[in-house]
């Protein structure tokens, strides 16, 4: 008798689901975000066990726990050092982290920027609500100047970072922004990043409804651009991106600010890889000697 081989249904949005609803305040712009993210996904038809989802702490971070992939909530700012290391153990996963502006920009800055310039093969979405929404109210790195907040009553005194000339200069390979309530926009970013070969960063304007009355949703709506709207941009032009990313005020660009293709990822340069995945080769290490190790950590 032949033997039927059954053809794999397609993925639906279903199919990425968490086994936990989202507990983010009704209005919160990661729900956006999250939805961008599945039919993303969905669209690429990326099979769930091939997906790694890694964040740190925060509201966003939670994002892990709300999304049918593999995945690990690590420690604030610490979301990407474990992100290249499963990338660099196993290259054929899709790994995609996430955060805020907090502990992506914060106490994760640092650990952004090396691995902005090592360009691993990563696909990086902040949520950026302009605030710290976990610990109720206090001022972020993207607060903007003079904005009143529990750790800032008589107006913040530090200026802004700016995601987006940060990731330029800091050599990422990918670099968007895009807005939670621009939902197929989003979706077509997200989708770009996940199919570029090296560190997509995405900055994503994601309003914090309870803690953030200044940059609301009805603020940047007016305000946003997408720069594909304008045919003579050039995505390949880093000087442009540059200008680009200083724009601020009654028109804030939002799109693909700049793409380069010719840069190896790290774990193409890496040349302990050219034999191809670590976790495909055999174990060196005796089996005795890795229960004692891993007991000793649990």
């Amino acid at each position: 008798m032949a033997t039927t081989v059954e053809t794999p249904k397609p993925l639906t949005v279903a199919d990425f689901k968490g086994r936990v609803d989202p507990d983010w305040c009704p209005g919160c712009g990661d729900y956006g975000v999250l939805a961008a993210v599945q039919k993303a996904l969905v669209d690429l038809q990326i099979p769930n066990h091939q997906v790694v989802t890694i964040s740190g702490i925060g509201c966003s971070s939670n994002f892990p726990g709300f999304i049918e992939t593999y995945g690990m909530h690590t420690l604030h700012g610490r979301a990407l050092p474990i992100a290249s290391g499963v990338k660099m153990a196993n290259p054929e996963l899709t790994v995609l982290v996430t955060g805020g502006d907090g502990d992506g920009l914060g106490i994760g800055g640092n650990h952004l920027t090396h691995t902005m310039r090592r360009n691993v093969d990563l696909t990086y979405i902040i949520m950026d609500n302009q605030i710290y929404g976990l610990t109720t109210g206090q001022t972020s790195p993207t607060s903007r100047l003079g904005m009143k907040t529990k750790s800032s009553p008589h107006g913040n005194v530090e200026g802004p970072i700016n995601p987006i000339t940060m990731a330029l200069a800091a050599g990422a390979t990918f670099v968007a922004r895009g807005f939670s309530g621009d939902q197929k926009h989003l979706t077509d970013l997200i989708k770009q990043g996940l199919q570029h070969k090296g560190f997509s960063f995405l900055d994503v304007f994601s309003p914090c409804v309870t803690y953030n009355h200044d940059n609301t949703f009805q603020w940047f709506r007016p305000r946003v651009k997408r720069l594909e709207d304008d045919a003579s941009y050039d995505a390949t032009d880093w000087v442009a991106a540059m200008e680009k990313s200083t724009i601020w005020g009654d028109e804030i660009p939002i799109g693909k600010f700049y793409e380069r293709t010719d840069l190896p990822s790290l774990d193409q340069a890496e040349p302990v890889l050219k034999d191809g995945p670590m976790v495909g080769r055999p174990e060196h290490i005796d089996p005795a000697v890795a229960r004692t190790f891993i007991e000793e950590l649990m």
